[in-house]
């Protein structure tokens, strides 16, 4: 997928993530001049100084034992992590403490809490929106195995999760020899990732910042943040903090209704009260009559207008009319007899389930290689006119500025090169009968070219660009049977953005040393919370279950999608719906339908971005697309008229964090009822 750069706004001489204009999205040669608009935004400090210390150290207890549960708790019950709410919390809450006691937080400080919330809040599983760390893939993985089609559940191996039979799972507890193998390589692998990562992102920084001076039009964003909550820290009153707190006093009152209701009665109730369905309403059953194979219904989650506020409007323009595009071919395609896996009474996720295998699996497939050549194309167009204005490309490291904090390049390169042999160690161990070579291949040939690639695409022009369905392919292709290849910890992974990251870290005037030192505290404070929290919440009841509404309706959906794509290496039975869901003539109509999309309104010059919603939204259930239009039309045509272009795009991504934070702050206050409440009736006097 494509990323838009951001650029600078604001009256005062502020800066702000202003998007660009609606006429230069997808047009190459524009981003190349803007460069220049970038470079004038870099200003390179002079001096590093150390953001690591014994606040740091309390910004991790802080975000691992007070956000990581409200995250884990909201999450499972409306489907949404607090994100940058964490990062606002924790600097905003360690600023104003600081101020209260006559102390200033540094640029460099701030920036080590905001890169640690990051880090600690950060979420796994794509639209499942689990956080939480370690612990909350194992808990899917379980969920995953006993959900098996029959008779694949018991090619799982037990590295991956124990059986649904087994005693651990049955009294839902890790604390059994059965969990010790699953958890054993979830930490292995963890410790490999954090060392690849860092340490080839590292190279990758020294080749295209140090060595080819590249602009990274993103970096300066993420800089000035911190700049700015700096000044906060000195009584410098900002803009910033009056409209997060009116995002936090919405996220509260919506909260109270969303999270905390449902939450608390279900202490008292056998079925939790709901003011507001969560997470959607759903007309599915009720319009199959006229709209038959179509999923119909609206989200209730107010946080999905604010995205509307937030996204650009075209990309959520594209994203609305995919969810009516499928409303219309749906029903045409099952009158028709193209839709074979529907059947009368299906509710929602089973009928975008069984559109998916007729139609939009296949369709989708297409379109993502679409955005791939897209990508590609306009990632060889930036290289040419950067070459024409003399930025070329070469593999040259450059003299790092003293007092950065700077490691020895080769033993980084080192470092990287015993992570990825234990990657291909690892992988040999747990699944034997794959050919090897694919492993070493993915390690040590594809993942640093595309890494390679993508650091030179960020470094230009802020885009990131994506092949898709690699891993999927070179497992099908191989010709390896069995499911045990799709939960291998593979090698295959895209470090590019890392070299933006310490783009940051050397912009903000921070110490590289530091953010090693918080890599060595987050993880086994990352790994101790998790394993603290899921236990204690799974303990309490089932995941999911009634208590977890958002969880009930998604995880089996999910469960469904992964498993269709696992049954591609098995045989019989399992193997035919893959098949069936796979149609190359629709792969080529989708790719046709990108390309041509976007070329003809390139031609007419109209806003690319419709397309790319397109492709967006044709990836989401549409309920949620319907809100999100909401917010966008809300926005588009009144609020930032009312307000100001400028003002508005600056607003907006404070005020979507300030509403994910009073909703954490909520669900952070009913999940501390609900566990005091649950362990008391659990106790035997």
């Amino acid at each position: 997928m494509l990323r838009r750069a951001r650029r600078k706004a604001g009256p005062g001489g502020e800066e702000a993530d202003k998007p660009p204009s609606v006429g230069d999205c997808g047009l190459p040669m524009r981003e190349v001049e803007e460069l220049a608009i970038y470079r004038d935004l870099v200003e390179t400090p002079t001096e590093y100084r150390e953001g690591f210390n014994w606040k740091t150290v309390l910004g991790a207890l802080f975000v691992g034992f007070v956000m990581m549960p409200g995250s884990i708790y909201l999450g499972l019950v409306v489907g949404q992590s607090l994100g940058p709410a964490a990062q606002w919390t924790t600097i905003i809450l360690f600023t104003e403490v600081a101020r209260r006691s006559f102390q200033i937080l540094s640029r460099q400080e701030i920036y080590v809490l905001y890169y640690m919330a990051d880090g600690l809040s950060s979420t796994i599983g794509g639209v499942l929106q689990l956080s939480g760390g370690l612990f909350a893939g194992l808990i899917w993985a379980q969920f995953l195995r006993a959900n098996a089609p029959a008779g694949l559940g018991e090619q799982v191996p037990i590295w991956v999760a124990p059986p649904p039979d087994s005693w651990a799972v049955r009294n839902r507890t890790f604390l059994h020899p059965d969990w010790y193998p699953a958890i054993a390589v979830a930490i292995g692998t963890t410790i490999l990732s954090r060392l690849a990562w860092f340490s080839f992102g590292y190279v990758l920084f020294r080749l295209v910042s140090d060595g080819e001076k590249l602009p990274f039009p993103l970096a300066p964003v993420t800089a000035q943040g911190a700049t700015a909550l700096a000044e906060s820290s000195r009584k410098e009153e900002t803009w910033r903090w009056r409209i997060f707190s009116i995002g936090t006093m919405m996220g509260i009152v919506f909260g109270v209704i969303y999270v905390a209701i449902p939450t608390l009665t279900s202490v008292v109730l056998l079925k939790p009260l709901q003011i507001l369905p969560i997470p959607w309403i759903d007309f599915t059953q009720g319009t199959e009559r006229f709209l038959p194979a179509a999923a119909t219904g609206i989200g209730t989650n107010l946080a999905d207008v604010l995205v509307g506020l937030v996204l650009p409007f075209w990309m959520v323009a594209g994203s609305f009319a995919a969810a009516i595009a499928t409303i219309i071919i749906n029903p045409i395609a099952q009158v028709t007899g193209h839709m074979p896996t529907w059947r009368p009474g299906m509710e929602t996720t089973r009928t975008v389930w069984a559109a998916s295998i007729d139609i939009w699996l296949s369709f989708g497939i297409g379109t993502a290689f679409a955005v791939a050549f897209l990508g590609m194309w306009k990632m060889w167009v930036q290289w040419r006119e950067a070459a024409r204005q003399g930025v070329r490309g070469g593999f040259t490291l450059g003299q790092p500025p003293a007092g950065r904090g700077d490691y020895n390049v080769w033993a980084m390169l080192g470092i990287w090169l015993v992570a990825t042999v234990g990657y291909v160690v690892l992988c040999a161990k747990l699944v034997p009968r794959f050919p090897v070579w694919w492993v070493v291949l993915y390690g040590f040939i594809w993942t640093p070219v595309e890494s390679y690639i993508n650091a030179r695409m960020i470094g230009l022009t802020g885009q990131f660009v994506a092949f898709p369905m690699i891993r999927e392919a070179t497992f099908i292709l191989s010709g390896y049977k069995g499911v045990d290849i799709w939960f291998a910890p593979i090698p295959l992974a895209n470090y590019g953005a890392q070299a933006q990251r310490f783009r940051e870290i050397e912009l903000t005037g921070t110490r590289i040393t530091s953010i090693v030192k918080t890599e060595l505290l987050m993880f086994p404070v990352m790994l101790f919370c998790s394993f603290l929290f899921w236990s204690y919440i799974w303990k309490l009841r089932p995941i999911p279950s009634e208590a977890y509404p958002y969880a009930q309706k998604y995880w089996d959906f999910t469960a469904l999608n992964q498993w269709l794509w696992f049954s591609a290496t098995t045989e019989g039975g399992h193997k035919e719906i893959f098949l069936r869901a796979i149609k190359p003539w629709l792969m080529v109509a989708g790719l046709v339908f990108g390309v041509g999309a976007y070329g003809v309104l390139n031609l007419l010059r109209l806003p690319v971005l419709l397309i790319y919603g397109f492709i967006r939204g044709l990836g989401m259930i549409p309920h949620f697309a319907i809100p999100q239009f909401i917010g966008a039309l809300i926005g588009h045509l009144y609020l930032r008229h009312r307000f100001g272009e400028d003002n508005w795009r600056r607003w907006t991504p404070v005020l979507y964090a300030g509403f994910t934070c009073g909703m954490g702050l909520i669900g952070m206050l009913a999940i501390a009822f609900t566990l005091v409440s649950q362990s008391i009736s659990q106790m035997p006097f």
